[in-house]
């Protein structure tokens, strides 16, 4: 019986180690992009390229809002440089670094804490006006509890937005994928941990990479809405290295509303 991994423990360790490589998403906003924030013209991604639309964003001066496994000063900073009043959540405490470094650099007032995205029980009910979350589910086994807590802490009438993977793409054959062949694999919900043989999984990740899962859309989409959530707005988005973009959008975003009264 070979030991079970902690999901948590592991990924916020391999996280750590992606800030000191230099991942693209651990690497903070400049300071031209607060700059701009301060004026009120303000592009963060959920996604990996398409900004969020300017008409997704509540009024932000003085609004409350958690960028939920969010880290790595990008969101949290820009939208506190454009007056909210700003608390971000990771599982790693060398993203929320960046933040900090940000916070200072730039003489923000931003809140860190670190945590898994999956237990907010840190957080009141209605204590949220909006909430961020960028693509991160991916690096959690079972997601609907993300949604259930999302909906709990956002105030009646708040809004969430969030970025996640179509899980079509975690179907492919990945050493294939990369030459832009197309050959279905493995079934979704994917697993790093259960689809992938040791073998594979040392080859392909290396000891260290985050652990990915593949979530279905009745979990990404369904979930929001069993959560109690309404969703007002949708759109996809590519990764232009990925060949199958020129296929298809394998990114989804979404704005949910947490309604006024909730039958």
């Amino acid at each position: 019986m070979k030991p079970k991994i902690d999901v948590t423990a592991f990924n916020k360790n391999a996280w750590n180690k992606e800030v000191e490589k230099g991942n693209e998403w651990t690497l903070p906003v400049s300071p031209e992009e607060i700059a701009e924030a301060r004026l009120g013209n303000i592009k963060i991604l959920l996604t990996p390229t398409k900004p969020v639309p300017a008409d997704w964003f509540p009024s932000l001066k003085g609004l409350k809002v958690l960028c939920l496994a969010s880290g790595g000063g990008q969101q949290g900073p820009l939208l506190a440089a454009a007056g909210a009043d700003v608390t971000v959540f990771d599982n790693s405490p060398r993203q929320l670094d960046q933040d900090r470094f940000i916070a200072e650099r730039e003489e923000l007032e931003i809140k860190t804490v670190e945590g898994d995205m999956v237990d907010l029980s840190i957080f009141q009910d209605s204590s949220f006006d909006f909430i961020v979350h960028p693509i991160s589910n991916c690096f959690i086994p079972i997601i609907r509890p993300v949604w259930n807590e999302a909906f709990r802490i956002l105030r009646p009438g708040g809004t969430l937005i969030s970025g996640f993977c179509n899980p079509i793409r975690d179907s492919f054959d990945w050493d294939l994928f990369d030459q832009g062949i197309f050959q279905v694999r493995y079934p979704v919900p994917y697993s790093d941990l259960t689809s992938l043989s040791d073998e594979e999984r040392e080859k392909r990740l290396g000891l260290n990479e985050p652990l990915e899962f593949g979530h279905s859309l009745e979990d990404q989409i369904g979930g929001q809405l069993d959560a109690g959530f309404y969703l007002i707005g949708f759109y996809e988005d590519i990764w232009e290295y990925e060949k199958i973009s020129q296929y298809m959008p394998l990114f989804i975003a979404t704005r949910a509303l947490k309604p006024y009264h909730h039958h």
